[in-house]
């Protein structure tokens, strides 16, 4: 047997857990929290139907109660694994969502350490490397995770979230109560926890078009960040940053790869490789791009059997990639499924994925993501996905555009306001990107500039457009900015992605929408060893002139077809900006202006009203705004708010 075969074999003796968690320490006794606990699991059900466990005690001293609950979502060691587990002496417990991939070297040394193991699960080995080296365990750890340990010894309580926040992990803290839960929705099952409306994160929201890391939409409700843990004890909470990404850090000159294609090629066959590691059926999300492409051709060639394959499309063909999907399946022989989604789907679904995220659904993408994965959990537990290669790469316009806003603004203001300008916003309708483009460079800030590229309005559209009032002086929604000490341009927005556009959004998405469907996504683009290897290159070979992604391209030009690699970007974009302006209209002038709206007294009336105007009459795009007005409005209802 070759070592991959090996090492499959070692693995398939494992545990998996895709799941959700969630908890509290109290003050005093408390025991309406021994309630609460189970409808905290109960509102966590579809993260984890399989199983549910629960922990449950009083401090040493007596003073606090702690709770733990768990869901699981079983992907490996089907007949075991139940949590939460506990040390030999059952005086350190913990709940886990997620899988550490290098466990088993982890394994082997803390056994040369003296730990006694009775499994053989990633799980125990968090616990065994916790007891080892307390909290900064997680600088061990290479793979995506969101775990709460309680150590009843020391009166601890650790929570902690994976580099990049591929798993989510919320924080609740108010009256001597702390509450921690994988959802929001799980902390609000909580009797007497308050639904207020948070407004300096909506400040952010219209800038962003989703909440920067720590703020939630709630008052009182806040995320663990990414590549971060919190300790508490002895009633005090602290916040720990064990990881920043590498294109944070500056460039640091080192022998370059004599072939960095063919190194490039192995790190993503390895991050390919053990993130194919189940004892039930998987697949991989397939949209007929460079990058699910690219790795439904690395599964292909560590799969005995056909890979399932699952693409979305749409009945407007300029958004719809499902031919270049069937080609990638008819290449590499997948057990192809496909499924279109109509404007349909979308206005029945919608609220429902609202209440799904608990919060706004930044991408309208949220709903083919959804359909696709309950579509693919009807033959498979776990997919591979895309994920994370334009944030990690350099896959996105917005990448070769940032490099040229320094001497974009060197430009006399006269002329970028008198001509350049006036002359961009003239172009028609079609002009989207180049539009957004000019726009854009103008912003000297990259406090303003760098959301802007996917975001909804500048700072000053959005003082013209609500009637909020202006956070504190000291508020900061960009932490990002603060910890980046890179070197050029490219590297600035990467790092952004990578800090706040990724975690935030995209990642959200992916999580709350798969695991609505009790579905496990993977993302082998976002393995922080690959991230890190290729952090070491020089920039070009990310973006060089008007070519993005430039090692993926030159590593797959061995292994793709000329018509994937050299295509047109469309992305995984929903034709709403036709919807808005069709059937779906009049549903959009009812939740934004009608009588019933519940958030119109946060605009300027005729403000709003222009822009829904000037969309429908078809001389502006404004489907990032609309959207974003609409999702808030939506989640307004769900969760019974008012202005």
């Amino acid at each position: 047997m070759d070592r991959a075969g090996a090492r499959i074999q070692r693995y398939n003796n494992s545990e998996s857990v895709m799941c959700g968690i969630a908890g509290y320490l109290a003050a005093g006794h408390r025991g309406e929290l021994g309630c609460a606990l189970r409808n905290m699991s109960a509102a966590l059900a579809h993260r984890g139907p399989d199983d549910e466990g629960f922990f449950e005690a009083a401090t040493r001293d007596g003073e606090r109660r702690v709770g733990l609950a768990h869901r699981r979502l079983s992907i490996i060691d089907l007949s075991s694994g139940h949590q939460p587990m506990s040390n030999a002496d059952g005086s350190v417990q913990i709940v886990f969502n997620g899988e550490i991939y290098n466990f088993l070297e982890l394994r082997d040394e803390l056994v040369g350490r003296g730990y006694v193991f009775r499994t053989r699960s990633d799980t125990e080995t968090i616990v065994h490397a916790y007891e080892e080296w307390g909290p900064e365990c997680v600088r061990r750890f290479r793979g995506m995770f969101a775990f709460a340990i309680w150590d009843a010894d020391k009166s601890r309580l650790l929570l902690a979230r994976d580099r990049y926040g591929k798993k989510p992990l919320f924080l609740y803290e108010a009256d001597g109560l702390l509450l921690f839960a994988s959802e929001i929705k799980a902390i609000l099952a909580v009797p007497g926890i308050p639904r207020q409306v948070d407004r300096c994160a909506l400040w952010d929201y219209f800038i962003y078009r989703y909440v920067p890391a720590p703020a939630t939409l709630l008052t009182g409700v806040r995320k663990v960040m990414p590549g971060s843990y919190v300790v508490w004890e002895r009633g005090a909470v602290t916040e720990t940053a064990y990881f920043l990404p590498d294109d944070g850090r500056p460039s640091l000159p080192r022998a370059p790869e004599k072939d960095p294609v063919s190194a490039f090629l192995d790190q993503l066959e390895e991050a390919v490789r053990i993130r194919m590691i189940s004892d039930v059926p998987f697949g991989a999300f397939l949209s007929g791009g460079i990058d699910s492409s690219a790795v439904v051709a690395m599964m292909s060639r560590h799969s005995g059997q056909p890979v399932k394959t699952f693409s979305v499309g749409f009945a407007e063909s300029a958004y719809s990639e499902l031919a270049y999907a069937r080609a990638i399946a008819h290449q590499f022989q997948t057990e192809h499924h496909e499924l279109t989604v109509s404007q349909e789907h979308l206005m029945e679904h919608l609220p429902t994925l609202v209440r799904y995220r608990d919060a706004p659904v930044a991408e309208p993408s949220d709903i083919p993501i959804y359909l696709l994965s309950r579509e693919a959990r009807r033959t498979v537990k776990m997919v591979l996905t895309g994920e994370g290669a334009d944030e990690f790469l350099g896959g996105y316009p917005k990448h070769v555009f940032e490099r040229y806003a320094g001497a974009y603004q060197r430009v006399p203001a006269a002329v970028r306001r008198g001509l350049i300008e006036p002359l961009c916003l003239s172009l028609p309708y079609g002009f989207r990107r180049a539009k957004t483009a000019v726009a854009n460079l103008a912003l000297a800030d990259p406090r303003e500039r760098l959301p802007r590229w996917f975001g909804a309005l500048s700072g000053a559209e959005r003082s013209r457009l609500t009637r909020l009032e202006p956070p504190r002086a000291n508020h900061k929604a960009v932490p990002w900015l603060d910890s980046f000490h890179g070197g050029s341009a490219l590297r600035g927005i990467l790092y952004f992605d990578q800090t706040s556009w990724l975690p935030d959004n995209l990642l959200e998405r992916g999580d709350r929408m798969t695991m609505a469907a009790s579905l496990e996504a993977r993302m082998p683009f976002m393995d922080h060893e690959l991230a890190a290897f290729v952090s070491g290159l020089p920039d070009e070979w990310r973006v060089r002139g008007l070519t993005t992604k430039r090692i993926l391209r030159e590593a797959m030009r061995r292994v793709l077809p000329a018509a994937i690699l050299e295509r047109p970007k469309i992305g995984f974009r929903v034709p709403v900006n036709e919807w808005f302006r069709g059937s779906m209209r009049g549903y959009l002038i009812e939740h934004l202006l009608g009588p019933d709206s519940r958030t119109r007294e946060y605009y300027r009336p005729q403000a709003l009203r222009g822009y829904v105007e000037e969309h429908a009459a078809g001389r502006q795009n404004h489907e990032k705004l609309l959207w974003s007005l609409l999702t808030l409005e939506i989640w307004h209802r769900e969760l019974g708010l008012c202005a």
